[in-house]
Parts: C-alpha cells; structure tokens; sequence
C-alpha cells in the first residue's frame, strides 16, 4: 500500500506554517493583548477571567485589532500596536486609579488640557507587573521581528480572503462597541461606586466602554415639569438669624474652596507635633463643621459644581465633569443669584486658566470676572510646586482694596496649594507623626501644607477685622488629600481587611468648613451636611434672600442634612447607601426631578424658581 506524505496532500497544501503562523497572530492577539492589559493594570491572572469577560473583552479588543488588520494588511505588526496600546492602557488606568481612586472614564478625555497640568506633579513609579508586560512585549517583539521583516502592505488577491474575513470578524466585534449595553449580556458590569473593582473583574476595555452608555442623564421615572413645579412651590426655606446688621445692610460674601483641605485630626488617631488647625478652631465668632463630597482624591470641579449650583452628583455619571458636559450655557448659581442682588462677583484661581474648562464655565455660571496665576495682581509665593494660600488670599485682599466704592463683592476663591502628589524631595515636612516620623512621607508633607493654610487664613481673618464693612467668609476642601492609604487608615481608625461600615466609608468624603464674618453670627451646633447644601448656609448666615431652589434645598437637608454621590445621612448622623431603599428615597427621587429641570429641562425649565431670588416672606 503506498504512503501518503502530508506535504503532497491538498491540506498541506492549505495549512502551510506561514498560514497557521498568520492565522494565530490573527485570532490569538485579542485574548493575549486582554491578559497583558490586566497585568499590567491591576496584576490580573489569567486564570482569574471568566469564559464571557474573555469574550467580551476578546469582542472590544478584536473590533480594533481586526479593523487595523483590514486597513493595512500588516497582522504582525498590528498584532505588536494591538499589544502594546492594551499594555499602556493597563498602565495609565493603575496610575489615574492610584492618583485619584478611580480607572480612567470615557467623560475624563474632556479634561486631558487639566490633567496634563497637573501630571508633572505626581511620581510616576512603575510597579514590577509593568516591568514584566514590557519585557513581555519585547519577547513579542523578538517573536514576531521575521515575520515584520515580512509583512504584506499591498493588497493582491492572494491575501483577499485574509482581507474578508478580517471586514467580517471587525464588523461582529464592533457590535458591542456601538452598543456598549451588550456586553451586560456577558456580565460585564459596572458599579459606580467601585469602579476600580469593575475594571479589575470586567476587563479595562469593556468596562470602560460599558460606561460610555452613562455620558447621557436618562429621564427620571415620573418626571414632568409640573411636578417639579409643584415639589418647588411647596418650600419654605430658612429663618435668617439676627445678625446685628443694619436695616439693609449687605456684606461681602468670600468662599474659598481649599485644595484637598480634610481635617485629619478630628478622629483623634493622628499624634502630630503640631496642630494643623489649631488657628482656625481657635477663632471666636465662628461656626465650625464638617461637609461630605462626592469625590475623592480629585475631582475639585465637582466640589466646585455642588456648592455654586446646589445639585447633586448623585444623579449624574459616575466621575462626570459638569463644567465640560452640563454647564453648557447660562445656568443658575450662587454667582448668579448674588449678581442679581447687586453683587459683582470675581472668581480666582492661581492655576491654569483653561483647568476644568474654568475659564468658559466661570461666565456661564455668572461670574463678572475671572482672574487665573496668569491675571494675578500680587506678588506669587509657591510651595511644593503650586502658588501658595497666602499669595491667593492676598489676591482676594486686593479686590477689596481695589473695588469702587459702595460696590458689593462675591469673591470666590479655589485654591491650589495642597494640590498632590505630596513627593516634592526639596519640601521638607515640618509637621510629622511624633509616633512615628518618617513612615508616611506623603501624609507628613499633606500635613505641613495644610499647617500653612491655617496660618495663611489668620492673615485673612486679620484684613477683614479691620474692615469698615461687613464681611462674611467660608473656607472648605473639595476632597481629602490622595496620601498612603495606610496613613488614611490610621487617621479614621481602620484596620486593613476589617469591614468598613457606611459612616466610616464616608468619612473618607468628609471635610471640614468654617464660617468667619466680622459681624454677630449666631451659636449654633450644625450637623454635617454637604456641599450641594452648603451654599444655603452661607446665604443664610450673610442675611441674604435664596431662590425657590435654594429653598427647596433647605427644606430637603433638613431631613437628610447630607447627601452625596456617595451616599447620604439622617437628622441622627446615620448613614445610608444608595442602593438601599427606605423612606428617603421618595425625598432622593424629589430632589432628582427638580434637579433634572434645573439641568436638563430646556425650554419647559422653570427659570425663576433657579435663576432669581425668591421672596423671603413667600
């Protein structure tokens, strides 16, 4: 019986080693790219991944891989882009999730002008599963370096049934992307509240693409206008307290939004040499409280976003950028509001002029005028890298000096001193733990920054004393400083693997504010409440009218005097998720449509109940 040899058969003839090699490099490249993107993201094994996260990420990751194949018939070398794009993609999300807490977000590439400003402030320090992905790419790299030498550019018709395939799995892969609602079906989810966890348990790439679906606030079950209407005519508003003013005196109104000012001390954990607010819990004729955000680590837009326009985060996109995605025209604000009181209202900020798309959103909020590092009248001091506190409250010591006389002024002020990272080697700490020096080098440097705002803001206090006109000052954070989470969890009191309830979950998003005014302000003791509510309490304590909004706000922090993104309190200080249902969710469900009108209403908004001061007898 004669042999056969397989080199002489048809399908030796078909399946040729340079086909197989190709075929390989073709079908295996999304799988590998996926596993080399979560190692290097978050150390993820491959034995850690479902067969469906497989497939969705394979399906992301392929509509790529195969669309590049299509376009320039080259599979070795779009094969090595593939791989290296996922591998640097891995990299920066553990980098943005280190610096900020959360994985990069399809709403953060409006805001890369800001981020760039920022990135050369941070270290950089690359982990040992970067190191390993990279020397895995190059492994790749010495693998595949015939086969590049090799590569086919032009299209003959030889290769037309590689070029076929290859326009069909792009096109089956690219249904996910374009309905990124899809990928649910492979359990690919994402929480809001972690998305850290979704990223490391759904795959970098379609979790990201899974929050695309969220760029857009959907319509909140019930909405009408006149429901809004009738849950914002039914508010009453504050009481303002005797003041000791004259009959139709008005003060200056300053907010200053401190940069990553947190108060550390307050749980009684830290053993510091020095105080690093002993300054402003020492002031008389001040009320002292604590605040929660919605972001952590970053995110000072939203801080600044809650307290101007009094909404909330909670109903919108997790890490959405309000200036560069809602403010997008005129809308109300506390700048605003003062405008039309008579007020001229400055805003300030000794960063980039184009951070956060400040300088387009700042008049869409009402500001009058908005004064950058760049428009600053004072001499700058700097400290670790960013213009000091004493040099952005003197600014605002300048426009007093410099206003016309009888004018009225809304300052509002975000500073940028105690901005991270905290690694500056030429900034020695001069606050340390007396229990431990040395051991948290970031939280010392944090500490000694935040020392300096204390002294900074005695300056400040110190010119309006002197004032021949009343003036009301608030000072608070946007968000607690992004340090070692080993000293974070010394200051709350946790132990590393305990699980953490609710009150102690949110006090990561809690930080402190204090109200200063040269005028009688009452005693009283306030419970914690939230920036989206903070603005009230600054209105109320300056004498001054709110809106039919901001009243509506009143009546609503009354029962749940904190509310975030994160979560939310009751009158006793509990707190609750967002996930649980009780009997402030109808009161959460209020706030949402009301605020929907505010934002999203468009000509069926109810404009004078957010734009123009109400009357405070109705």
């Amino acid at each position: 019986m004669r042999r056969i040899s397989w080199k002489n058969t048809w399908a030796s003839r078909i399946f040729t080693r340079d086909r197989l090699w190709s075929a390989a490099i073709l079908l295996v490249t999304p799988l590998t790219a996926f596993y080399l993107m979560q190692f290097a993201y978050s150390g993820g094994l491959p034995w850690q991944y479902g067969w469906n996260i497989l497939a969705a990420n394979y399906l992301c990751i392929g509509a790529a891989h195969f669309a590049l194949c299509l376009l320039i018939n080259y599979p070795a070398l779009c094969s090595l882009v593939v791989h290296l794009a996922c591998c640097l993609w891995g990299v920066a999300n553990h980098f943005v999730t280190a610096f900020r807490g959360t994985p990069i977000l399809p709403w953060d590439f409006s805001a890369l002008g800001t981020a760039a400003a920022v990135a050369g402030s941070y270290r950089f320090t690359p982990t040992w599963q970067m190191a390993v992905s990279f020397l895995l790419l190059g492994l790749l790299l010495v693998l595949l370096r015939r086969r590049l030498r090799q590569g086919q550019l032009r299209p003959t018709r030889r290769n037309l049934p590689v070029r076929v395939a290859c326009l069909a799995a792009a096109a089956v892969c690219c249904q996910p992307v374009l309905h990124p609602s899809a990928l649910s079906e492979f359990g690919v989810e994402t929480d809001v509240w972690d998305q850290k966890g979704s990223y490391q348990k759904g795959g970098a790439v379609a979790a990201f693409l899974r929050n695309t679906q969220f760029m857009e606030v959907e319509l909140p079950e019930g909405y009408s206008p006149q429901v809004a209407e009738a849950l914002l005519s039914q508010a009453q508003g504050y009481d303002i307290p005797d003041l000791g003013l004259p009959e139709g005196e008005r003060p200056h109104v300053v907010a200053i939004m401190n940069e990553s000012w947190s108060d550390l001390e307050e749980w009684g954990n830290l053993s510091l040499s020095e105080s690093v607010t002993d300054y402003i819990r020492s002031l008389d004729n001040a009320v002292w409280g604590h605040a929660f955000t919605s972001v952590f680590g970053a995110g000072t837009s939203a801080s600044e976003f809650e307290f101007l326009t009094g909404n909330s985060m909670a109903f919108l996109p997790s890490g959405s950028i309000p200036y560069q995605q809602y403010i997008l025209q005129d809308s109300p604000s506390l700048a605003s509001l003062l405008k039309e009181q008579g007020y001229r209202s400055i805003a300030i900020h000794p960063g980039e002029r184009t951070s956060w798309q400040r300088n387009q959103a700042y008049p869409r909020l009402g500001f009058d005028q908005f004064k950058s590092e760049a428009e600053m009248d004072v001499p700058r001091t700097w400290e670790h890298g960013y213009v000091s506190d004493a040099s952005s409250f003197e600014q605002i010591i300048w426009e007093f000096t410099h206003r016309e006389e009888g004018e009225r002024l809304f300052v509002f002020n975000v500073t940028i001193q105690n901005h991270g990272s905290y690694t500056q080697e030429d900034y020695p700490a001069q606050v340390t733990l007396t229990d431990r020096p040395g051991q948290y080098p970031q939280g010392e440097q944090y500490l000694t920054l935040v020392n300096e705002t204390d002294q900074a803001f005695r300056s400040l206090v110190d010119y309006f004393q002197l004032l021949d006109e009343p003036v009301i000052v608030l000072m608070f954070g946007d968000h607690q400083p992004s340090v070692e989470e080993e000293f974070l969890n010394l200051a709350y009191g946790l132990e590393e693997g305990d699980p953490v309830p609710m009150e102690k979950y949110m006090g990561k998003y809690r930080v402190p504010f204090v109200i200063w005014a040269n005028y009688d302000l009452p005693e009283e003791q306030l419970a914690d409440t939230s920036l989206n509510f903070l603005g009230q309490y600054l209105l109320r304590y300056a004498g001054l009218p709110t809106s039919q909004y901001g009243k509506f706000l009143w009546d609503l922090h009354t029962w749940m005097p904190a509310m975030t993104f994160v979560g939310y309190t009751n009158q006793a200080g509990q707190a609750y998720s967002h996930l649980e249902e009780n009997p402030f969710t109808q009161l959460i469900h209020n706030y949402q449509l009301v605020q929907y009108n505010n934002l999203f209403g468009g000509e069926e908004r109810l404009a004078a109940a957010f734009d123009l001061p109400a009357d405070p007898a109705a």
